[in-house]
């Protein structure tokens, strides 16, 4: 709360609300768009394939460059794109025209577009609140969203019910619009620094991948959230499809679609509730170590129920276990990287992360999928956690775990160091 009394922080908060609603709206119509129009959990998947590889093509290039121009800018421009590419398939819809293949460039550019506005929004957050409050705001954030998570997504399946999917993305164009707007008003600078001159990019995205590969800390929650990510893509990318041969759960006409997708939402606010208390007494390095196991155990059993009852429960607590461990990566990364370097390493970390393990799992689910069933698919990848478990009790973290980690204006403990040669060793 005393967060959100801040008049800058509560624009940015507000312009991340209302993008997520939209987003939200497009997360539920876009699987189910693609899925009526083809009725094949192959092209479902792809959705999701889509989605990720953009990370893994444009990451490096667009952290280095919101670490070199003004990040309020590359936000508000990439919002603006955003809002006309999206507002296409409505257009398309409206005049008999929309085809699959539109559908997935759609999904493949409005990726692009978010990762060069998630470069500089991984930057402008802690410019903007300061390192000692980033726990606090990335919780306010995923609380608020979480929060909307529960409402929209129910709203977006009852709108389903009464009108085809392609219209309701004008939903998202318009909020990416007014997110723009919002961004644009903030008045506190989003770098602490002043952006850097032109040239130098490949020097420039090397810094920021060494930092990563050498800093135990983010290095090891980067390993881990790439097998998160693989588990978490083949999930949804077989979710309709999952929902609807396995639960008896229909993508149109069907109210408990819009419950299922309440449900992700309601376990990921108790995370947001419950993330700053956990990290601050057990610190983010156990948060890891203990939730991890639970992330891995929760998704099995979400995909060995058969009653839509039973798996309702399990996706809940498998959402507040997945948040909290991708809560914990994405403050710790946060925490210990300089400001100058935060877009690169961050976008960097992202990119391995759900550029490579989201379209990774999302393509295996989809493939095993189409050989066996939805529900196959789903337990195997979740199984694939197991192996992120047994690297993170194996990693730096079990050393780190109960000591302090300190921000990156801070001193790094002697457990956090690694004995890298001079002079290409980059500090914490």
């Amino acid at each position: 709360m005393s967060l959100l009394a801040d008049v800058d922080f509560r624009r940015y908060w507000l312009a991340r609300m209302v993008s997520l609603t939209g987003s939200l709206v497009t997360y539920v119509a876009l699987p189910v768009l693609i899925y009526s129009v083809t009725g094949s959990s192959l092209w479902t998947a792809f959705v999701v394939v889509a989605e990720g590889v953009p990370y893994l093509c444009f990451g490096l290039f667009a952290g280095a460059l919101a670490d070199r121009l003004d990040r309020r800018r590359v936000m508000v421009i990439a919002d603006l794109v955003n809002a006309v590419v999206l507002g296409s398939i409505p257009a398309a819809w409206a005049f008999g025209v929309l085809t699959a293949p539109h559908v997935l460039v759609v999904a493949f550019l409005t990726q692009i577009l978010f990762v060069f506005f998630d470069a500089a929004n991984f930057g402008a957050l802690p410019a903007l609140v300061g390192r000692a409050r980033i726990a606090a705001a990335n919780s306010a954030v995923h609380g608020g969203g979480t929060v909307l998570e529960i409402i929209v997504p129910g709203l977006a399946g009852v709108l389903i019910t009464l009108t085809a999917p392609a219209p309701l993305l004008l939903v998202d164009a318009v909020s990416f619009a007014v997110s723009a707007l919002l961004v644009r008003a903030i008045a506190t600078p989003l770098q602490t620094g002043v952006p850097g001159p032109p040239g130098g990019m490949l020097r420039d995205i090397r810094e920021g991948v060494v930092f990563l590969s050498r800093h135990s800390i983010v290095r090891t929650q980067t390993v881990i959230g790439c097998l998160q990510s693989m588990t978490g893509g083949a999930f949804m990318g077989q979710f309709v499809p999952w929902l609807d041969q396995t639960l008896g759960i229909r993508p149109t006409n069907d109210a408990r679609l819009g419950i299922m997708y309440g449900v992700w939402g309601a376990g990921g606010i108790v995370a947001a509730v419950l993330f700053p208390r956990l990290s601050r007494r057990l610190g983010e390095p156990r948060v890891t170590l203990w939730f991890l196991p639970l992330s891995a155990l929760a998704g099995l059993a979400c995909g060995l129920a058969t009653n839509w009852v039973v798996a309702a429960a399990m996706l809940g607590l498998w959402a507040i276990v997945y948040s909290m461990v991708v809560l914990t990566a994405i403050t710790l990364r946060q925490r210990v990287t300089p400001d100058r370097l935060q877009s690169r390493v961050n976008t960097a970390g992202r990119m391995i992360s759900f550029g490579v393990g989201w379209p990774v799992g999302a393509l295996l689910g989809g493939l095993v999928s189409e050989a066996t069933d939805p529900r196959t698919a789903i337990i195997w990848t979740a199984a694939m956690t197991g192996i992120g478990v047994v690297f993170a009790w194996l990693s730096p973290l079990r050393r780190l775990a109960g000591e302090p980690i300190p921000d990156a204006d801070e001193t790094p403990t002697p457990a956090q160091r690694e004995p890298v040669p001079a002079p290409d060793r980059i500090e914490a």
